[in-house]
C-alpha cells in the first residue's frame, strides 16, 4: 500500500490550524489530499472527531478516498468509522484494493458484514476477489442468502471478461406495465440500484427484450404500455465478453450503461460508463507499459516493489542485449571500412538515433490505431505503401539537412554516404516500426509490444549494417 503521509517541516499545518487547512484543501483548484491528509491525522491525535465529520459531510466521497489513503491503517480506521454507513461504503469504494483489503483486517465482523451491504454489488465482488480464501470462507455465513449467492455468482467470472466488471443493481421492468406503473416501479427501486436513467425490459425468464429511458417513460401518456415504448433492438454484451470490448462499446454509442447477457440472453448485469473509463484506463496503461517492454503490473508504480519491477523489465533488455550484439558483430565485419574513414565514426549516432526515432514514431501511431480498431489487417498494404511514401519524404529531407555537414565533416564522399544513409535509415526504420505491430497482431501478440524498445534495437542493427555497407559500396565505386 502508499506509505502514510508525513507533513515536511515546513508543511502548511505549522501556519494553519487543521480546520484551516482543510478549508484550504478543498478552496484549492485542485483538491491538496496531502494537504488534508495532515490535517485529518491532527484532527485524529487531538481527538476532535467533530471537526472531521463535519468536513466528510462537506467534501466529495472521492476526495475523502483520496486524503483516507495517505493516513497509516489505525488512522484510517479510525477515520472511516466517523462516516455515515451509507457514505462509508461509498468512499471504501474508491480505496485501492489493496488497501480495501488491509483496512477490513482491523474491522470487526458486524463492521465487515455491514460494509459489504452497503456497497455497491461489482465493488464488492471485486473486494471478495481479492481477499484470502479462508477471509471469503469465514465472510459468506454472515451474509444475507441474496446477497450471498449475488455475490459468488459476480465473483466467479473471469478476470478481464465483461462479467468480472458488471453490477447487478440495474432496475427492470415487465412489457405489460404502463408508464404510470413503471414510473412507481423505478421510485421504488431507485436507492438500491446503480442508475435508474435506462430500464431494462425482460420476460418471464429475464431475457432481455427492449430497454426503454426514464424521459420517454416521464413523456409519455400515463396510460402507455413499456412494450410500446421500448426500443427492441437493444445493444449488449455477452457476460464472456472481453471487457475492452464492453468499454469500446459504451463509448461507441455513448451509453450511460451497456446491459450484459448470458449465453441464452438472460439478462444478468450492467457495465456502467464509469466502470468502462476505468477499463479504458487500465488498458491504455498497459499499453504503455508494453510499449516500453514492460510487462503489465498488478500494482501502480508507485506501490511497485524493487522486486516486481526487476521482474517486469529484465527479460526484455536481457533479450535486447544479444539482440544488438549484431549491432557490434556489423561494425567488427566493416572495420576496414572505418580504418580507412575515420569520420564516418561522427556520424553513427546521428544516423542510427534517427533511425530508431522514425521506427518509433510509426510504432506508435500504429499501435494506436490498431488499438482503437481504427486500423485492421487488411489495412496493411495501403499502410505500408502510405508510410513508404512518408518514410521517403522524411528521409529526403533529413538527409538534405545533415548533407551540408557531412560535407564539412568529411568531404564530399563523406557527404554522399551520410545523406543516402540517412534517406535509407529513415525508410527502413519506419516501415520497420509500422510493420511489427501487424506482425504481433498477425502472431496474436499484443501490438504495442513492438514499439519503443524492440523497434529501437532492430533499427539500431539495420542501421548499423546499411549505413556501413553504404560506406563500403560508394568508396568502392569511387575508389576511395
Amino acid at each position: 500500500m502508499s506509505e502514510p503521509y508525513k507533513p515536511e517541516s515546513d508543511s502548511s499545518l505549522e501556519q494553519l490550524t487543521p480546520e484551516q487547512a482543510l478549508e484550504q484543501a478543498d478552496a484549492e483548484d485542485e483538491f491538496d489530499a496531502e494537504l488534508a491528509a495532515s490535517a485529518v491525522s491532527e484532527l485524529l491525535e487531538r481527538g476532535d472527531r467533530e471537526a472531521i465529520r463535519r468536513w466528510f459531510e462537506e467534501t466529495l466521497a472521492a476526495d475523502i478516498a483520496e486524503t483516507l489513503a495517505l493516513l497509516d491503517p489505525e488512522k484510517l480506521r479510525q477515520a472511516m468509522k466517523l462516516l455515515e454507513r451509507e457514505e462509508r461504503a461509498r468512499v471504501f469504494g474508491y480505496l485501492p484494493l489493496p488497501l480495501q483489503v488491509e483496512a477490513l483486517a482491523g474491522l470487526t465482523r458486524a463492521e465487515v458484514t455491514d460494509l459489504f451491504n452497503r456497497m455497491s454489488a461489482d465493488e464488492r465482488a471485486d473486494l471478495f476477489n481479492a481477499l484470502p480464501e479462508s477471509e471469503q470462507e469465514r465472510l459468506l455465513p454472515t451474509l444475507a442468502q441474496a446477497e450471498r449467492e449475488d455475490l459468488r455468482r459476480l465473483a466467479s467470472y473471469a478476470e478481464g471478461t465483461a462479467g468480472s466488471i458488471m453490477t447487478s443493481d440495474y432496475a427492470t421492468l415487465a412489457p405489460q406495465l404502463s408508464a404510470r406503473e413503471a414510473l412507481e416501479e423505478l421510485r421504488r427501486v431507485a436507492p438500491d440500484k446503480e442508475t435508474i436513467y435506462n430500464a431494462y425490459v425482460v420476460d418471464e425468464e429475464r431475457r432481455l427484450i427492449g430497454v426503454v429511458t426514464l424521459r420517454k417513460l416521464i413523456t409519455a401518456p400515463p396510460s402507455a404500455k413499456v412494450a410500446d415504448l421500448m426500443e427492441t433492438n437493444v445493444v449488449f454484451a455477452y457476460a464472456d465478453d472481453d471487457q475492452k470490448e464492453v468499454a469500446e462499446k459504451i463509448a461507441r454509442y455513448d451509453f450511460i450503461a451497456l446491459p450484459i447477457v448470458d449465453r441464452e440472453e438472460r439478462l444478468v448485469g450492467i457495465v456502467t460508463a464509469d466502470d468502462a473509463m476505468d477499463v479504458a484506463e487500465e488498458e491504455a496503461t498497459e499499453s504503455f507499459q508494453r510499449s516500453a517492454t514492460v510487462g503489465p503490473l498488478e500494482v501502480s508504480v508507485k506501490d511497485a516493489d524493487v522486486a516486481l519491477l526487476y521482474r517486469k523489465r529484465i527479460f526484455w533488455l536481457v533479450l535486447l542485449v544479444f539482440g544488438n550484439i549484431f549491432s557490434g558483430a556489423g561494425i567488427a565485419y566493416f572495420e576496414d571500412t572505418i580504418a580507412a574513414h575515420i569520420a564516418l565514426l561522427f556520424f553513427l549516432p546521428l544516423l542510427i538515433a534517427s533511425s530508431g526515432n522514425a521506427g518509433t514514431q510509426a510504432a506508435t501511431l500504429m499501435v494506436r490505431a490498431l488499438a482503437t480498431g481504427e486500423v485492421q489487417m487488411r489495412d496493411f498494404f495501403r499502410m505500408f505503401l502510405r508510410e513508404l511514401a512518408v518514410a521517403l519524404a522524411l528521409g529526403l529531407t533529413m538527409a538534405f539537412a545533415i548533407y551540408w555537414i557531412g560535407l564539412w565533416r568529411g568531404g564530399q564522399e563523406i557527404a554522399l554516404v551520410v545523406g543516402l544513409t540517412m534517406t535509407v535509415v529513415v525508410t527502413v526504420g519506419s516501415l520497420i516500426g509500422m510493420s511489427l505491430p501487424f506482425l504481433m497482431s498477425l502472431l496474436r501478440l499484443d501490438p504495442a509490444t513492438a514499439s519503443g524498445p524492440l523497434v529501437t534495437s532492430i533499427a539500431d542493427v539495420a542501421g548499423v549494417l546499411i549505413y556501413f555497407g553504404m560506406a563500403t559500396l560508394v568508396f568502392r565505386h569511387l575508389g576511395g
